[in-house]
């Protein structure tokens, strides 16, 4: 059964990063730190960083670098226009997922 729940969790981070970074720009740790909160996802750095830079290099985010108050700068992430489009056809199908599996369930 753990596997199965880390192959779940591992799929959603894509989506949830994208939700996150709907409500404006954030830094990586700050997106990491934030799943990690929801106690839905069990994700660490290593986890999230990869799929950031991904993100970036389709498209889907811009990213600027911002001095830190004590430290190396920080990585800010934010949508593009692609962006916004990946996240709300995500979106869309999640819910067509949500809604059959459901159907399913109470079968």
């Amino acid at each position: 059964m753990d596997g199965w729940i880390t192959q779940l969790r591992k799929g959603l981070v894509e989506l949830c990063v994208l939700n996150l970074l709907r409500r404006g720009e954030s830094y990586g740790y700050e997106i990491v730190q934030t799943l990690q909160q929801t106690g839905i996802l069990a994700v660490s750095e290593s986890t999230v960083y990869p799929v950031l830079a991904r993100l970036k290099q389709e498209g889907c985010l811009k990213v600027r670098d911002l001095p830190s108050p004590g430290g190396p700068p920080r990585r800010y992430f934010s949508l593009t226009a692609a962006g916004r489009a990946r996240v709300a056809e995500m979106n869309a199908c999640w819910g067509e997922v949500v809604t059959e599996l459901d159907k399913l369930r109470k079968v």
